[in-house]
């Protein structure tokens, strides 16, 4: 449990330090083949939720999140209980992302199943292969006036 606080609260802390929930910024110095490849990892996380496919889903985890859940199915149950609108979303948008020491923060702006508005925050971390992985998500119901 002290490792998924840690995580928690170094992504929230990187949330935080960047103002990504209360402004609107972008990463100035993140080429576009990387902006590219982040959205597209989150994207095929997503899509691999939606297909039950857990191996694929575990995949795009960085290696700290692999060592915390250990096993494809542990990663994809934790999804299922605390992640629904990431697992089933009925929407999904991407918005800008923000280069920070712990990686770049990509905000998704997503609808769950339940019609409910959320932002979810990723964290990609950069591997030493030059790949990236998605290091943590931290969920936030989307309160911004709708027109």
């Amino acid at each position: 449990m002290m490792a998924v606080t840690t995580s928690v609260a170094r992504l929230l802390g990187a949330l935080l330090a960047t103002g990504l929930l209360l402004q609107t910024a972008t990463a100035e110095t993140l080429s576009r083949d990387d902006r590219a490849a982040i959205s597209t990892m989150i994207g095929e996380q997503i899509d691999a939720f939606r297909q039950n496919d857990a191996a694929l889903a575990y995949g795009y985890a960085a290696p700290q999140i692999k060592r915390l859940f250990q096993t494809p199915e542990r990663f994809m149950e934790m999804v299922r209980q605390q992640y629904e609108p990431v697992y089933r979303p009925r929407s999904v948008t991407f918005g800008e992302s923000i280069e920070t020491p712990d990686g770049v923060l990509q905000r998704v702006f997503l609808t769950g199943p339940d019609g409910r508005s959320w932002i979810a925050a990723y964290l990609a971390e950069r591997q030493s292969d030059g790949s990236w992985r998605i290091g943590g998500c931290a969920l936030t119901v989307d309160e911004s006036p709708k027109i």
